[in-house]
């Protein structure tokens, strides 16, 4: 099988990169800007695509799967005016870029799948969301989603299957969660908020690895939610979190010091939403971390740079 990816050389991307070699059969061509930066092989490829000029159609051949997983990344100190609008911007071009390439490849991909995200659902600590949820939200990570799905969803004209990949927090030793513990490191780790705000996560490898049962499996279409079976209150996973590094959960941080430093990016924090994989249980995807514990002792425990949390 071949499958494309943009946005291969991120968190996601590279786990996903993994999991596909790992089987044989499989080989792998990454869109980039800068395609000499990536290490290729006989079955990892790398293309050059968004720089002017740039015409990947002609160095594609027998492509089975579309991933699209770029975009500018959320996280940051701040969302200015001008990073909103990069992230919004970031993620409709390159759909737009993606859309077009379908349309000039023959014979057709099978499926395009479209990383998305749960902020679709908006935020909520009492409601709990399936993909059978659409969503009245209007707060700004809802409406982006809600445009980049509409924009995807054109590939469903050309014939190619659409799945829509709503991403929870993907646990890793990138992303997000070596910020959330780094707190611990110096013994001031507790919780965010209120505590009562939804944490709806996913290990990486999960998240690569249902990507690719998404891809081999026809009955995924629309939207998937890429979350474990198992969401948690965020006073819950502060708690685990402590207790994988073995460092105490003790010091809370109030709502109103998160806002006042990081804006209306803390609504990722402060907020949240209980999204269940309801899609992938029905059919039956094998979670290799279905639970925090598990998720949080692989990450932090095989990584080099978890250990000085257990050596004091």
């Amino acid at each position: 099988m071949h499958v494309v990816i943009a946005g291969g050389s991120g968190f996601v991307g590279q786990a996903l990169q993994e999991t596909l070699l790992s089987h044989r059969e499989n080989h792998v061509t990454v869109l980039s800007r800068n395609p000499e930066k990536i290490e290729q092989s006989d079955r990892l490829k790398a293309v050059e695509w968004l720089n002017e000029g740039s015409r990947p159609e002609e160095k594609l051949n027998d492509v089975d799967a579309v991933v699209n997983l770029a975009g500018e990344s959320i996280n940051g100190l701040r969302w200015t005016t001008q990073k909103k609008k990069r992230i919004v911007r970031s993620r409709l071009k390159a759909t737009d870029q993606i859309l077009e390439l379908l349309g000039k490849l023959e014979p057709k991909p099978k499926v395009l799948v479209n990383a998305s995200a749960v902020g679709y659902y908006g935020m909520s600590e009492t409601g709990c969301y399936t993909e059978k949820h659409q969503s009245t939200a209007d707060d700004f990570l809802a409406k982006t989603v809600q445009k980049w799905e509409e924009r995807a969803a054109e590939a469903n004209r050309l014939g190619v299957r659409t799945v829509f990949a709503r991403f929870g927090l993907v646990l890793g030793t990138k992303g997000a969660l070596p910020l959330m513990a780094l707190p611990y490191r110096f013994r001031i780790g507790g919780t965010l908020g209120s505590g009562r705000q939804w944490v709806s996560w996913i290990h990486v490898k999960d998240a690569a690895r249902i990507i690719q049962f998404a891809i081999h499996t026809p009955e995924v279409e629309g939207p998937f939610n890429v979350t474990a079976p198992h969401p948690v209150t965020m006073k819950t996973f502060g708690e685990i979190l402590g207790a994988s590094l073995r460092k105490p959960h003790w010091l809370p941080v109030p709502e109103g010091i998160i806002k006042l430093a990081l804006g209306e990016m803390s609504s990722m924090l402060v907020q949240g939403q209980q999204v269940i994989p309801e899609k992938a249980i029905q059919l039956q995807y094998d979670f290799q971390f279905p639970k925090l514990n598990e998720a949080l002792s692989d990450t932090l425990q095989n990584d080099e740079k978890y250990r000085f949390f257990k050596k004091k």
